[in-house]
Formats: structure tokens, C-alpha cells, sequence
């Protein structure tokens, strides 16, 4: 006979925390498998390495291994020839992490170095997925840049297809290259994280507008694709209105977008112009920070943040127009989607003649 089921209120909470239990027991257990897994892939690396510089076992020892392991262990993915590639593969890459270190010391301290930086790196490898790993390193051009990825998916934990995209948009040369004046007008630590918080440039290649589109047609545009337009800009904003009205004196002010960003605890204007910058613009900007501390900002939140998005800027009239402005802002420049003319659009090749070419194999997890 079936229970008749409990409807209290103080069963549906008990209830809601032993399911989030549940999950949180699930999401440790499935990030200790993983852990062990590429532990064990950056050891069988290493081992492969080290056996072909050392063993005379021919050209075919990748393809023997492999057979071997999938006939010992048919129910473990993993093993194929391909991704026992990718493991060499994977090992090698981030081996080079030893050659950037000094090496100005004795060998025998150079080694303890080089064995202490490895592990270091393994132990933040094996805290992302395996494909994960293997997008990063057939995407970067170096481990710097490869570890910054590690780092920016363990922190923000990222998708497959958020990760790609971030390398893809090149978040790397992208992130803390505005011209600010943060560094005079903010306080450390939050000078350096603002300034890591604005980009050069911004890449809106979501967007495809008319040649000769306006301020608000591109911000009507972005608002129309929030999501994308939130994941560009970063984690932390939070939308809070476009078009926003400040009255100061007997005028009303009209902010382009309005945003709080919830880590640095501040809201964040962001202007939009469709030309180049022009120095009158960080003047402007400089008013809507002042109204908006003074309207807007509570005791908890900390300055009013502005970033100017223009389609360019020369960098010295930009250092020039900052210098002497007392509100924390930045400048950057932002990029729309390039359209190809469409003479040129049949002579390139479809995305199949692009997969048969270059021959990319799917990515085993």
C-alpha cells in the first residue's frame, strides 16, 4: 500500500536540503573522478614520452598501446589511438611551463623548481573537464595563454561552448588593455580588479547593423541580446535599466545604459558613441558619475564606474582627456560583425569542405 504523502511545510524544507545535498554529494563525486582520471592521463603522458625517447619500440607503439589497453579494458573510453595522441599531446604542451622559469640556478635546484611548477599546473588541469583541456590547448598559442583559460574556467566554471567562445573572441589580449584613469582614482585592490573588469575592444559580433546605424539603434540592439551583450561584458554585471533619467537641476539626464556590478559593489554607466572618441565625451561621462553617486549610490556601494564605448580612439588623446578627470572611467573601442561582400561569399569553402580538410576529430570526453 502506498504512504499518503507527507504535505507539511517542514518536510518540503527538510526535503529541499537533502536533494541539495544530493547534488552537492554528485558534483564532489563526479570532480574526484575527473581529478583521478587526468592524473592518471598526465602520468601515462609522461611515461609515453619518456619510453619513446628511451625504448626502440618502433614508429607503431601508440597504435600497439592502445589496442592493448582497449582490449584489456573494453569498457573504459579513453584509450582509442586518437585520444592517446591527445595525452601526449597534452602532457607535451604544458611541459613547456618548465622552460619559462629562471634558470640561473644549479640543475639540481632548476629541477626542484621545474617539479614544483609542474605540479602546480597539474593540480589546476585536473579540475576542468577533458575536453575542456583539450579545447584550450588546440586554441592557445602558448601555456601563459592557456593557463589564463584554466584559470577563467575554474573560476567562472564555463561550458564547452562558453570556453570556446572566450578564446575564440581572444578574451586573453582582450581583458585589462582600456585606457583608464582607475590606477588615480581608485583605491587598491579595487583599481587592479576594475581595470581587469573592462575590455579593448569589445567584440559585439552578435550584432549586424545598417552602415550607418545610430548610438541607439546599437544600444536597442544590445538590449535585444542582453545574454550575449552580459556575457561580453563579463561576470559580476547586473542590468539595471537603459535610457535611465537623473533630473539635476531643473533638466533631465539620460544615462545609455545603466548596470551594478556585483563584485565590486558599484553601478557602472556605460556610454555609447557610434565615432570616434572625442575628449567632450569623458567630460560628459564625468557628469553622469557625479549624479549618479549623488542619486543613486548608497553608503555600501562603493564609486560610480564609467566605461565610453567608441567605434575608435587615438590612445594618447584618450590618456590626455583622463588625466585630469576625478571619477574612475575607461575607454574602449568596439567591434560589429565584418560582413563579407557577397561577389566573395561562393568563393569559400562550406563547413564540411572546412571539417574534410582539416580532418578534426570529435573530441572524446
Amino acid at each position: 500500500m502506498t504512504a499518503p504523502p507527507i504535505r507539511t511545510s517542514e518536510y518540503r524544507e527538510w526535503l529541499k536540503e537533502v536533494k541539495q545535498r544530493i547534488r552537492q554529494a554528485q558534483v564532489k563525486a563526479a570532480v574526484q573522478v575527473n581529478s583521478s582520471l587526468l592524473t592518471f592521463y598526465w602520468g601515462l603522458g609522461a611515461d609515453i614520452v619518456e619510453r619513446q625517447k628511451s625504448a626502440k619500440w618502433g614508429s607503431g607503439f601508440l597504435k600497439n598501446l592502445s589496442a592493448d589497453l582497449m582490449e584489456e579494458f573494453p569498457d573504459m573510453k579513453g584509450f582509442s589511438y586518437r585520444n592517446i595522441r591527445y595525452i601526449r599531446s597534452w602532457y607535451l604542451f604544458y611541459s613547456q611551463a618548465d622552460r619559462n622559469l629562471a634558470t640561473s640556478c644549479c640543475q639540481i635546484e632548476t629541477e626542484n623548481v621545474n617539479q614544483t611548477n609542474r605540479q602546480q599546473v597539474v593540480a589546476k588541469l585536473v579540475l576542468i573537464p577533458w575536453s575542456h583541456n583539450l579545447i584550450i590547448i588546440s586554441k592557445s598559442r602558448d601555456v601563459t595563454e592557456a593557463l589564463y583559460y584554466v584559470n577563467k574556467t575554474i573560476e567562472h566554471n564555463w561550458s564547452r561552448d562558453v570556453l570556446t567562445h572566450q578564446i575564440e573572441s581572444g578574451l586573453y589580449h582582450r581583458e585589462g588593455k582600456a585606457v583608464t584613469n582607475f590606477t588615480n582614482t581608485l583605491p587598491a585592490p579595487q583599481s587592479d580588479l576594475a581595470q581587469q573588469l573592462i575590455k579593448d575592444p569589445y567584440n559585439f559580433d552578435f550584432l549586424t547593423l545598417t552602415q550607418d546605424y545610430n548610438e541607439r539603434e546599437l544600444e536597442k540592439a544590445l538590449i535585444d541580446h542582453i545574454t550575449k551583450f552580459l556575457l561580453e561584458l563579463g561576470t559580476g554585471f547586473a542590468f539595471v535599466g537603459r535610457q535611465k533619467t537623473l533630473q539635476v537641476g531643473e533638466r533631465d539626464f539620460f544615462l545609455d545604459l545603466l548596470f551594478y556590478h556585483t563584485k565590486l559593489h558599484c553601478y557602472v554607466v556605460i556610454e555609447l558613441k557610434t565615432g570616434e572618441f572625442e575628449p567632450e565625451y569623458a567630460g560628459k561621462l564625468n557628469f553622469y558619475l557625479k549624479a549618479v553617486d549623488e542619486q543613486l549610490r548608497c553608503d555600501r556601494d562603493e564609486r560610480t564606474i564609467g566605461i565610453l564605448l567608441c567605434k575608435s580612439r587615438d590612445r594618447v588623446v584618450v590618456e590626455y582627456a583622463l588625466s585630469d578627470i576625478n571619477k574612475p572611467m575607461g575607454v574602449s573601442e568596439y567591434q560589429l560583425t565584418r560582413a563579407l561582400p557577397d561577389n566573395l561569399k561562393p568563393s569559400l569553402p562550406s563547413i564540411e569542405e572546412l571539417e574534410a580538410e582539416l580532418g578534426d576529430p570529435e573530441i572524446e570526453k
